[in-house]
């Protein structure tokens, strides 16, 4: 094992020679201490792998030293030690972030097991934060970033790490918006057929009759048009990566030679008879639910499941909020330069704001959003007022406060309401905001007038929010 470190607290003499004999024994850079606030004050200086600590010691406790060194650095492994071992001390320890607890009288068996588990964690969770940091920001070659720590994208790009080093097809699922194309060239850009060519199709944006025609190429005379022979982009993409986006929509007729092409690398050029084979890596992204497209007949299983090789899930900004705050940053810098303006500054409440709007658009929405606030914004800040109404709406009114036992009908009046006073009386953003259709707002409001005050009173009141329900401890 090699050398590491650690630091020795107990007031009792006999204890800490023995430990020092124990630990040194083992290969440890061991430094011992009768007072606790001088090992807090080594800490400071020179954090350790392990810190030992007695529970009892005059006029600290080995808890109380416990909560300091976590709070000087929250990676210190701390090993709690006791005469007065029970299990009620045991778990408040490891509450407060011990982790171990061994009893007196030592024994060097159990101190060295302690101790050595507490440096496997250590290093697994080291090597796991290298990893987030690593993850945190994929670039390509232009500059462009996948960026975010959240734990959703985390996990996605977990896989396309995984993912890009293979040569199996990818399956890339999300919303529109959040970056799947990046994802698709970011495992190209990081795979071994880097030095290739990428080639993108949108299956949306060409009709369907010249799908075919557009990828596999086509002979002289194949079709009015044909003047003369052109290759596909699947035949120019050979060696490459061939990214397909909105996969889902694509023909059947176009999903069979997708299929052929992807199970024995070859195809003909339409009204050509010559086989001609590829070496091609495929990628393909949907923000259709193909499973339900296969039950409709639109989407062939076959091809599904050899699609699905390696699937990826794109998680949407609503599902990565804490992933916000870089994002404006990163596009507030680049719109500006694009532009030719200063970065403007964002304020802690229009950062908040953002978070807690609901992202329709996903990341789009959010990079053309900062666009426009950096090109129309007058002022060197952007505040609450820079952003529009349904952000700001969403930010303005998070909860009400009803009754316990109030009727679900008059809960529901309530919402409505509040939300109403929230957007300025817009009915079209209210809605939107409670996931209602207009027309179901309106004919409540036919129907309905507004709470009177005395119906949101009472002894016993529970805060109503979109996200959750709690129980309010201010009010009555």
């Amino acid at each position: 094992m090699l050398p590491y470190r650690v630091i020795v607290v107990d007031d009792e003499r006999p204890n800490l020679d023995s430990l020092q004999r124990i630990l040194k024994s083992d290969g440890a850079q061991v430094t011992v201490y009768q007072e606790p606030a001088e090992a807090l004050l080594a800490v400071r200086k020179s954090s350790p792998d392990i810190l030992i600590t007695d529970l009892r010691m005059g006029n600290w406790s080995g808890l109380e030293l416990l909560e300091a060194v976590k709070l000087l650095d929250p990676h210190i492994e701390v090993i709690v030690m006791t005469a007065y071992g029970t299990v009620e001390v045991a778990v408040e320890a490891m509450k407060k972030g011990a982790y171990d607890f061994i009893t007196k009288p030592l024994q060097r068996l159990q101190v060295l097991r302690a101790v050595h588990r507490g440096l496997e964690k250590r290093t697994l969770m080291s090597e796991n934060r290298e990893l987030k940091e690593q993850l945190a920001e994929h670039s390509l070659s232009d500059g462009r970033e996948i960026l975010g720590k959240s734990e959703a994208i985390t996990r996605a790009m977990e896989t396309a790490e995984q993912a890009a080093k293979s040569r199996a097809t990818v399956l890339i699922d999300g919303e529109s918006g959040t970056g799947k194309g990046l994802l698709a060239e970011w495992l190209h850009r990081n795979g071994p057929r880097s030095q290739n060519i990428f080639t993108k199709i949108n299956c949306a944006t060409i009709p369907d009759n010249l799908l075919e025609a557009e990828l596999f190429g086509y002979e002289e005379g194949a079709f009015t048009d044909a003047k003369k022979r052109k290759k596909g982009r699947i035949e120019l993409a050979d060696k490459g990566t061939l990214f397909l986006d909105e996969i889902g929509i694509a023909p059947m007729a176009f999903q069979a030679n997708l299929l052929r092409l992807i199970q024995e690398g070859e195809f003909e050029r339409l009204g050509g008879v010559e086989t001609h084979k590829v070496d091609l890596r495929v990628v393909a992204a949907t923000n259709a639910d193909l499973k339900e497209a296969i039950t409709k007949g639109q989407f062939r299983e076959d091809l599904y499941y050899r699609l699905n090789v390696i699937h990826i899930q794109m998680p949407p900004l609503r599902a990565r909020r804490e992933d916000i705050a870089v994002l404006v940053a990163k596009f507030l810098e680049e719109s500006a330069k694009k532009n030719g303006r200063e970065t403007p500054l964002i304020t802690a409440d229009a950062v908040e704001a953002l978070e807690n709007y609901t992202w329709p658009g996903n990341i789009r929405e959010l990079q053309n959003l900062m666009e426009r606030l950096v090109v129309l914004n007058k002022n060197r800040t952007l505040d609450l007022d820079s952003l529009p109404q349904e952000i700001v709406a969403s930010q303005a009114r998070k909860s009400i406060v009803v009754p316990i036992g109030l009727p679900l009908r008059e809960v529901e009046k309530a919402l409505m309401f509040e939300t109403l006073k929230s957007t300025k009386g817009d009915k079209k953003l209210a809605a939107r905001l409670l996931g209602v259709h207009p027309r179901t707002l309106y004919r409540f409001l036919e129907s309905d007038v507004a709470p009177e005050d005395e119906k949101a009173q009472g002894p016993s009141l529970v805060a109503i929010n979109p996200e959750a329900v709690a129980t309010d401890p201010n009010a009555g």
